[in-house]
């Protein structure tokens, strides 16, 4: 007991222990830049060594679009969160956005950088290294308990060393922090920042080679400002605003252009890469060293054709590049065409006034660019300055990077960064407080939809039974799928002072008309409501049917989750599916039924099933029918083909105006099956599931396949599974086995009988327990109450009979047992701890599909995980 009370207070956040990460932070963070900045360079020297070996406008292509395509397959299949330049991504999740930065998205991150860079495409190794940066301080602040404060400043200050390390530049690194990422002053935020920036910028420059002077060896401190150069530093400063505002516009445009394409990451990859590969090969040997090239701008002697040519190659490359996806950053690209704009500029002013060399204004037009893409007009002069030391350049930096970051903010207002991640649907610029965040939401985004309930009708010994084994607290008492009341523990002790016995009904101890909200209030009211009323949860309400609970509870989970960075209900993103098609019919059912239609020779069958089913329950029916695209596509921007889908949805109308049944029906353009069903669920407060199921999966770890068992684990609602048979049709269908192991799916199975019922008056019914060989004696107790059920409340007395069977395992008996008596119809799942739970670890119901050729029902009820 001591040692844990000694570890838990010495890990408790605080000064020294945020001072010592910020060390470990800034030297996990330098080692990382150093390794892309070496492997980086190894990869482009193989790939320009190579271009001398095997002609250019071969191996050039060939490897940019073969890196690309392994750099893509990697981001893909382990950290899609690696994709981009990863500034993005930091900036977010500093806005306690649940973006996941973790060590796994750092492994990834480098080496797909590393094989970007390598192929050729003219991306940036810096902002990889801050996004690198801050996910291994990400990763290390969740070895030791923190809070979220404390786990915001690590990565800030990982994100400041990886910048530092990646530039040689401490300062740097600190001012991008405060000026960009997190906006945050505070001491120990600014200490952990300048501590990690400060060791990863000097241990960058030790381990890479370099001593801890900082100006770069190849430029000379000439530079000199007169006041006759100040209109030729102002021009620099509005063309560097206005080219950086085409640039951001560019890049905005070539990300969604790739979109449109519709084909995957790595295939995105590999065509910028073969793209690059080709445009490079047929430009001048000189740009086939991306690393080199800025420097060979600011310190060669070039004429300005060929820096003009430098300039424009460089412009497009970048657009293609960026555009895809490739991990790479725009620091790098953004610090050549700034130099090239410069050194243009600086070209005119030495014809004219023969003052300041080209070489100087080359400098300056960095910054500039620079600061009108990033629109950090301070990190912008200090990053320079850190580069060459020379203080003669700070003024004429000041004139054109403010006057850069004036004129493109003009233009295009607003961060790149957020851009970008309004692109991915996470608008960062509205984020709120967290008690604003909390309050506007609303009861349909924090409810709990999966809610045990009793009915009316049922005893006070079967509502302590559902008190007993379950962890609610209080139990919405339903009457014909309307709430009429709710049930709480205090109303129990009536039956504790005497006041009624166990077996008065639920309607007699329950407060009826109990306070309600509805799925629109926000939770400002919500709070209100609870407090107003000394209460701890209240019912929701869509119209007059019941789609769940909300509680304190609740709402606490929802500002928790907010806090730790993850899932945040009212936190906008790409949604995984997008309605195409809709149509609706008046909301009168006491339910709703949704469908999935998906095989046209199986759906009038579904159909006809599911007609029969909300005839008795009085439900609506809902008919849904998704369309799969690659998940490399946003499914709000994917052009698709609805006419064969809306062909399918068609019979469903007419089924419903043949029945008198309301019925509505949507298209779905979806990502994957499973997750636009789950959409469809909460979206339209789904009561029960009834879709298609072929009996078996090829897929491993996998039971039902892919789809099924996804919407198993995750559907709020009830779950039929319906396997057709050979020969299934509604009409001739004569002789159903129910087999029995008790559990909460039991009743549920049991209520689909009367339905089914409804379309054959003489259908026999047959419950079933399989029993080992071994049991001298059976009890059928479960049997016989399950058939007084039947009798007695649903009116089927002389069509049920019990069958208790002994054999060795179930699927083998029931299988006999089919064939045997010649069953057409199979319903399991009354089996929540007994068949259920079998058939997830051993297979029961796709052993008993594939033996038997009838049809196979599967239930799966509401509380069942």
């Amino acid at each position: 007991m001591f040692l844990n009370k000694y570890f838990r207070d010495f890990w408790r956040p605080r000064k020294g222990l945020a001072i010592a990460e910020a060390c470990v932070i800034g030297v996990v963070a330098a080692l990382s830049a150093i390794f892309l900045r070496f492997s980086s360079g190894f990869m482009g020297t193989f790939r320009v060594s190579t271009s001398y070996v095997i002609p250019a406008f071969l191996a050039l292509p060939l490897i940019g679009a073969s890196f690309g395509f392994i750099a893509g397959f990697l981001v893909d299949r382990f950290a899609p969160e690696a994709s981009g330049s990863g500034i993005p991504q930091v900036k977010a999740s500093l806005a306690n956005v649940p973006i996941r930065l973790s060590w796994r998205v750092a492994a990834v991150k480098l080496v797909s950088a590393v094989l970007t860079l390598g192929s050729g495409m003219t991306l940036g190794r810096q902002g990889p290294t801050v996004h690198v940066g801050a996910a291994l301080a990400a990763g290390m602040s969740r070895v030791v308990p923190t809070s979220p404060d404390h786990r915001r400043q690590m990565i800030a200050a990982g994100a400041g060393a990886g910048l530092a390390a990646a530039f040689n530049a401490p300062i740097t690194g600190i001012l991008f922090v405060v000026e960009e990422l997190l906006q945050d002053l505070s001491g120990i935020t600014l200490g952990t920042a300048i501590i990690a920036s400060f060791i990863g910028g000097v241990l960058s420059r030790l381990l890479g080679g370099r001593s801890l002077q900082l100006n770069l060896e190849l430029i000379e401190s000439t530079s000199s400002f007169t006041i006759t150069e100040l209109p030729f530093y102002l021009l620099l400063g509005i063309l560097a605003g206005l080219f950086a505002a085409l640039f951001r516009q560019g890049l905005i445009q070539s990300l969604k252009y790739y979109r449109k394409l519709g084909i995957s990451l790595p295939l995105r990859l590999a065509l910028a890469g073969l793209i690059s590969g080709i445009i490079i090969a047929v430009l001048p040997e000189t740009f086939r060293n991306n690393t080199g090239l800025r420097q060979f701008i600011i310190t060669g002697d070039l004429s300005v054709y060929r820096v003009a040519l430098v300039f424009i190659a460089q412009f497009i490359l970048t657009l293609v590049a960026f555009g895809s996806g490739a991990p790479g950053g725009l620091f790098a690209p953004s610090l050549i065409l700034g130099s090239c704009l410069g050194y243009l500029v600086g070209f005119v002013e030495f014809q004219i006034l023969g003052i300041s060399s080209p070489n100087t204004y080359a400098l300056v037009g960095m910054g500039a660019f620079f600061s009108g893409v990033s629109k950090v007009p301070i990190t912008a002069i200090m990053i320079i300055f850190e580069i060459t030391t020379d203080f003669n350049l700070v003024l004429p930096l000041m004139i054109g990077s403010v006057t850069s970051y004036l004129v493109a903010d003009k233009l295009i207002p607003g961060s790149l960064y957020a851009k970008l991640l309004q692109l991915n649907g996470i608008d960062i610029d509205t984020v709120t407080s967290i008690d604003g965040r909390i309050t506007q939401l609303t009861a349909n985004e924090v409810m709990q939809r999966r809610v045990e309930t009793l009915q009316s009708q049922m005893t006070v010994d079967e509502a302590i039974q559902a008190f007993s084994h379950s962890t609610q607290r209080g139990f919405p008492v339903l009457e014909n799928n309307k709430l009429v009341g709710i049930v709480t523990q205090s109303d129990l002790m009536k039956i504790r002072e005497g006041q009624l016995s166990r077996d008065a009904s639920v309607k007699e101890i329950m407060t009826p008309h109990p306070v309600t909200i509805s799925t629109k209030y926000n939770l400002g009211n919500v709070l209100y409501l609870l407090d107003r009323h000394q209460i701890s949860r209240l019912p929701v309400l869509q119209g007059h049917r019941f789609v769940g609970m909300i509680s304190r509870g609740d709402i606490i989970r929802a500002e928790a989750n907010y806090l730790n960075c993850k899932s945040f209900p009212n936190q906008p993103k790409i949604k995984p599916s997008y309605t195409v098609y809709q149509t609706k019919s008046p909301s009168v059912g006491r339910g709703r039924l949704l469908v999935l239609v998906a095989n046209p020779e199986t759906a009038d069958t579904l159909l006809q099933m599911a007609a029969l089913i909300a005839k008795y329950n009085r439900y609506e029916i809902e008919c849904l029918q998704v369309i799969t695209i690659s998940r490399h596509n946003n499914p709000a921007e994917t052009p698709v083909k609805t006419s064969p889908s809306r062909q399918l949805l068609l019979s469903a109308e007419i089924m419903g105006k043949k029945w008198n049944i309301p019925v509505h029906t949507q298209i779905k353009v979806a990502h994957n099956v499973a997750s636009a069903t789950l959409d469809a669920i909460k979206e339209r407060h789904i009561d029960t599931v009834l879709m298609g199921w072929k009996g078996s999966t090829n897929t491993p770890g996998r039971i039902f396949g892919n789809v099924v068992d996804t919407i198993i684990r995750q559907a709020t609602c009830e779950l039929l599974l319906v396997r057709l048979g050979n020969s299934f049709n509604l009409v001739n269908f004569k002789r159903c086995l129910v087999p029995m192991a008790g559990g909460p799916n039991s009743k549920i199975a049991l209520k689909l009988l009367p339905a089914l019922t409804t379309f054959n008056k003489k259908l026999e019914i047959r419950l079933t327990q399989v029993f080992s060989p071994s049991q001298t004696q059976t009890d059928t107790k479960g049997l016989e109450v399950a058939k007084n059920l039947l009798v007695n409340r649903y009116k089927l007395s002389n069509q049920v009979e019990i069958m208790p069977m002994k054999a060795a395992s179930v699927s083998e008996g029931i299988i006999n047992l089919v064939k045997s008596e010649g069953f057409d119809l199979v319903v399991l799942g009354a089996s929540g701890e007994g068949m259920l739970q079998q058939a997830m670890k051993g297979n029961i119901p796709e052993a008993i599909a594939s033996g038997v050729d009838c049809t196979v029902i599967l239930v799966r009820g509401m509380s069942s995980e």
